[in-house]
Formats: structure tokens, C-alpha cells, sequence
């Protein structure tokens, strides 16, 4: 007999489903009526009898009365009654589901360390969407290029929650819901670090020696925040922004991503935030022997934090070892001095001149590297690495460009610019800026003095001349170097007065100084950190996929990563087996045969990691529908 929880599960479904028809018609029933009603409807369709072929799949969704695919009511309602928790992930046979070839993506999601939000995020036990399910589905919707929650009206809602095992994927304000309830939790740089340490293990630690880290403007297009001018070097502009400074290793894979509050210089950023956020993981752990002339591990950055103190700085007190570019390189070194020397650049072996010699910048001594190119141009690179070879240094410093096209792809595909959550957070009120006013009467100060400047070059020259010249020729020359004259008083005058603007003004305040409509604040944070630790598994999932599959392409560079988004969405067929407890995904033919080809050795590769599906005890078996042996 069913227990009296049961029963009033059932009738509330009953009702729920009722009151929904009778609602589009316009008309209203007595609870009593409702009642009476129900008992002349004829059975819903339940999950059991769901459609195998795609129209079939439709039909059910377009029946389901709660809204287009919710088929499992009774668990629904249970769960907004508080009775019961998450349902179980149940999987039903079905042929061509749209996009489920994402699940060829899921071990290695798995290995990258998707499921690790479970130890860092606290979940409620009474609702229908457990913490793996919207999970699973942020991810997936990172690898079907799925960007942002509202896309997801655009999408059938049935198809792709059946590659998660339920009815269907939560709805745009739900899900939004639901990444609230993670965000108000301030876990993602704990989530952060816990993946740091799992991706770097003993037999891994090699590819974070070499760390590069360089900042991504992010360009503010809206009027809530009261944000900074940052000059945004893509679209050569000065313009309202935020910045993300990133770290990858050698490699190019993402590590870590700190946000920046306002205009901080990456110096700072290094010292206070990435730095005291590398030491929580195993990269800069300080408790194992220290090894003499042995870095902890060598940062790699363009010339924006360039500064020789801070150099020396960093070896000192941190035992970080730093590459970067030379400024302000005035002098040459001979020609004869540079040798031919092969240098690996990402992945490719370039034959470079190069040449080595000691230098010393601001009291400090440092390794000097020179690049000579065929124009004649020298790349000076130093380093503070006592040991590192020559053509190593090279190769790691030009080899930052694999951060670049890592910026470049997530901005193309994961839409990497895109806002996660609207609203503002305060910054610190104590920290430091400089003065917007006197930055302002600055930047006027420097082009009122560049006029002055242009009309000095007219005026000088001119007067040389009318001194030169004899006195009948004065009268063509002298209105000119009146008009030039009288320009340069008047900007003279200007200039005076701006001085003055300038001297009644600090040059640097505390925000809490600013008036309060234009205080600087900042965008919430929280949301865009756990939504870029997601992005970083994502991508380490697929760029693991193109390595595997790369040889078995003939242009591997070009394809590698083109074959894996053709994977991730095309049609799968899925087959559960509950008694041998398997979950077969079979994949459809792909656009090439040498692209099958690829598919099937990944699926082979795929099938001996005997991968158990999130949340159920079923093996994940991948096959391909396409005769993979014939030649493409």
C-alpha cells in the first residue's frame, strides 16, 4: 500500500496538471470540480513510455502539462513540496538525440576535475536538480557553445536533458537561481586551488614551472558601474573596463584567473593576489627542501610589470625566477657576437641568432638574451634564472603567445567577455587610486603642451628667417609671427590656468575620498570566477581530446580542435542497460572518414577508462556508427 505521502504527491500532481489546462481556457474550477475532472483524463505519459526516434520525443515533450518536457511530475512536485530530494538519474533508449555527442567529452571532463565542486559547494537536499546535474549542464553548455542562460529558449530543453539522465535541463530563471545559490557561497578560488593541486601532480609538476600571466581587458559597455579607463589595446581605445589577469602554464593551459578590483598594475597584482594564491596550492608550496640556483618556479610576462627592483624583488623573498622583455634597449651588440642556435618555440623547432651576455639594470645584475632578426633588429630578453639555458629562455619567452591564442579562443568560442551576472559590489574604501580629476587635467596639461610644441616648431624657424632677411621683406613675414605669437600666449595662458586647476588637487586619493556618484565600484566577481574556473575545465577537456586525436589527422594542427566540436555536436544514440549496468553511446557518422577514423580510436581510448556516469553506477561504452577502417 503506498504511504500517505505518496497519495498526496499524487493528488497535488493531479492538481497541478488540471489547474494548468484550465488556466489557458480562461476558466476556474472548485478544488472539488478539479477532483471530479481528473477522473475522466486519460493517464499521463511517464518517462517509461518515452518515444525512441526524435518526432516521437516531440510528441512527449509537447504533452507534458507542468511545461514542454517536464515528464517525471510526480518527483517534481514532490521536491517543491520538500518531501522528497533529487530524483534518480534515469536514462531512456533513444536514437539521435541532438548534440549528445558532448558525452564522448565527459571523461575527460571527469578527469579534469569537474565532479570536485562536490567538495567545495554545499547543496540542499529537497530539490529536483541535484549539484551534479547543474553542473553537468553549465559544462555542457560551455562545449556546445551554449553561452549564457538565456540562450538556453533556444535549445530543446528534452533533448539535452535526457544526456543528463533527467526530463529535461532547468529553465533560464532556474538555472540562474541555481548559480546564485553557488556564487553566494564564495567558493570558487577554493575550487580554483583544489584543481591546481589536482591537475599538478608529482609526475605533472614540470609543466608549472614555467608560468605566464598577463591581464585581459574586459570591455564595460553598461551604466551601473562607475568603472576605470582602461586603454583596450584590440580596439586601440580608452575605455570603461575591468581586467582578468590570468596564469597558464607552459603549455598554455589555464592555471589560475585573479580579478582585478580597479587600476592596478601587474606588479601589485602579482605580489598581493596571484602569488599569495600559488602558495596555497602545491606550485609555490615553501615546505619542501630548498635546492640552491633552483627557482620555485619562473614567471614568464611582458614588459608591463617591468622593473628591475621588483626582479630582484621576487628571486629574494620568493625564490621566483622571471623572463621577460628589455625596455628601452638603446645600443647594439656587434653582429658577429649572435650564433645560429635552434630554439623550440610551442611545439616547433626555429633557428634563431642568438647571443648572451651579463647586464646590469638599476644596480642589478641580469641575464641578457639577444634575438638578432633579419632587419637588424635585436630582442633583448633577460631573465633572473641563474641556470636556465640560453635557448630555453628564448624559446619560453617567445612561446608567450600561447596565453594570446589562449585568450583568442575562448573569446571566439566560450564568449569569453560575456557577463555572467548583472550588479555591482563596493571596493575597498581605503585602497589607494589615482585622482580622476587630476589624471584628467594631466592628460589636458600634455595635449594643450603638444600644440604649444607644434606652433613653437612654425614660430622659431620663421623668426630665424625674418632676422635673416632684409628689412623690405619684414612686412610679408611679421603678421605670421604675430599670428604664432599671439597662439602660443594664449595657450601659454591656458596652460598656466590648468596648472593651477592641478595644483589645488592631490594627485592620489582613497576611493572613500571621491564623491559618492562617482565612486568607483566594481562588478560582482563571484559569478565570473566560478564561471571561468568551468571554462578552464572545459578547455583543458577539449584541447586533452584534439591531443589525442591529433595523429590520427592529416593536418593536425588545423583540425584537431574542428573534429572535436564536430563531435560535440552531432547526434548520439543512447542505449542504458540496466541489468549489465552499461550506458552505450553510440556516435553518428561524422563529416570525413578519416574524422570517424579519429572518433573511433578515441572511442577506444574512451572505453578503457571505464568511466561510471555522475550519479549512477552505469559504465559509459563508446562506439561510432560509421565503418571507421575506410580511408578518408
Amino acid at each position: 500500500m503506498p504511504g500517505k505521502d505518496t497519495v498526496q504527491v499524487r493528488q497535488r500532481a493531479k492538481c497541478l496538471l488540471h489547474s494548468q489546462r484550465r488556466r489557458r481556457k480562461g476558466i476556474c474550477h472548485t478544488l472539488s470540480n478539479q477532483a471530479r475532472a481528473f477522473k475522466k483524463k486519460s493517464p499521463l505519459i511517464q518517462t517509461e513510455d518515452l518515444g525512441t526516434t526524435l518526432n516521437q520525443r516531440n510528441e512527449v515533450d509537447q504533452q507534458a502539462a507542468l511545461g514542454i518536457a517536464t515528464a517525471r511530475v510526480e518527483e517534481r512536485v514532490a521536491c517543491s513540496l520538500g518531501q522528497s530530494g533529487s530524483p534518480d538519474i534515469k536514462f531512456e533508449k533513444g536514437q539521435a538525440l541532438s548534440c549528445a555527442g558532448v558525452l564522448f567529452l565527459l571523461p575527460a571532463l571527469i578527469a579534469q576535475g569537474l565532479l570536485k565542486t562536490k567538495e567545495v559547494y554545499t547543496w540542499p537536499s529537497k530539490v529536483y536538480y541535484s549539484l551534479e546535474s547543474i553542473v553537468l549542464t553549465l559544462a555542457f553548455m560551455a562545449l556546445l557553445r551554449i553561452k549564457n542562460p538565456e540562450q538556453l529558449k533556444q535549445c530543446k530543453p528534452g533533448e539535452i536533458g535526457r544526456i543528463i539522465g533527467l526530463d529535461r535541463i532547468p529553465e533560464m530563471r532556474c538555472l540562474r537561481n541555481k548559480l546564485q545559490l553557488l556564487t553566494s557561497q564564495n567558493q570558487a578560488m577554493p575550487l580554483n586551488n583544489l584543481l591546481v593541486d589536482s591537475w599538478y601532480k608529482e609526475d605533472s609538476l614540470q609543466d608549472a614551472d614555467f608560468l605566464y600571466i598577463d591581464g585581459h581587458v574586459r570591455i564595460y559597455y553598461g551604466n551601473k558601474a562607475n568603472l576605470p579607463v582602461k586603454y583596450v589595446s584590440r580596439q586601440k581605445l580608452c575605455l570603461n573596463a575591468t581586467t582578468e589577469y590570468w596564469v597558464n602554464d607552459a603549455k598554455g593551459m589555464p592555471v589560475m584567473m585573479v580579478m582585478g578590483e580597479l587600476t592596478e598594475k601587474l606588479q601589485t597584482v602579482i605580489e598581493e593576489q596571484i602569488i599569495p594564491q600559488l602558495q596555497k596550492t602545491k606550485l609555490l608550496a615553501s615546505d619542501g627542501p630548498a635546492v640552491a640556483n633552483q627557482p620555485l618556479c619562473t614567471f614568464v610576462f611582458d614588459r608591463e610589470a617591468y622593473q628591475p627592483a621588483f626582479f630582484k624583488r621576487l628571486w629574494e623573498e620568493y625564490k621566483i625566477a622571471i623572463i621577460t622583455y628589455r625596455k628601452n634597449v638603446k645600443d647594439k651588440w656587434p653582429d658577429e657576437s649572435f650564433e645560429s642556435i635552434d630554439v623550440k618555440v610551442m611545439q616547433q623547432t626555429v633557428n634563431m641568432q642568438i647571443c648572451e651576455l651579463g647586464t646590469q639594470l638599476g644596480g642589478y645584475w641580469f641575464r641578457e638574451i639577444r634575438r638578432l632578426n633579419g632587419d637588424g633588429h635585436q630582442t633583448a630578453i633577460i631573465t633572473t634564472h641563474p641556470t636556465l639555458e640560453t635557448q630555453i629562455t628564448a624559446g619560453r619567452m617567445f612561446g608567450r603567445w600561447s596565453q594570446e591564442n589562449f585568450f583568442r579562443y575562448l573569446i571566439q568560442d566560450y564568449d569569453f567577455d560575456k557577463m555572467v551576472s548583472f550588479g555591482t559590489e563596493p571596493v575597498n574604501p581605503e585602497k589607494e587610486i589615482v585622482n580622476p580629476e587630476y589624471r584628467k587635467l594631466s592628460h589636458q596639461l600634455k595635449k594643450l603642451r603638444e600644440k604649444i610644441r607644434r606652433i613653437e616648431a612654425r614660430f622659431y624657424p620663421l623668426l630665424q628667417l625674418a632676422i635673416d632677411q632684409p628689412i623690405d621683406e619684414l612686412p610679408t613675414i611679421t603678421p605670421k609671427l604675430a599670428e604664432y605669437k599671439e597662439k602660443i600666449e594664449d595657450f601659454r595662458k591656458q596652460e598656466e590656468t590648468l596648472l593651477l586647476q592641478r595644483s589645488q588637487l592631490k594627485p592620489r586619493l582613497k576611493v572613500i575620498q571621491m564623491p559618492e556618484q562617482k565612486r568607483y565600484n566594481k562588478l560582482k566577481t563571484e559569478s565570473k570566477l566560478l564561471m571561468n574556473v568551468l571554462r578552464m575545465i572545459c578547455y583543458r577537456a577539449e584541447s586533452a581530446v584534439a591531443e589525442y586525436i591529433a595523429p590520427y589527422l592529416a593536418r593536425d594542427e588545423d583540425e584537431k580542435r574542428m573534429v572535436v566540436k564536430q563531435i560535440i555536436q552531432s547526434n548520439a544514440d543512447l542505449f542504458p542497460d540496466y541489468i549489465n549496468k552499461t550506458l552505450t553511446v553510440t556516435l553518428h557518422s561524422l563529416s570525413a572518414n578519416r574524422f570517424n577514423n579519429a572518433a573511433s580510436e578515441l572511442a577506444q581510448l574512451l572505453n578503457q577508462t571505464e568511466t561510471i556516469f555522475p550519479g549512477t553506477n552505469l559504465r559509459m561504452i563508446y562506439k561510432i556508427t560509421a565503418n571507421s577502417h575506410c580511408e578518408g
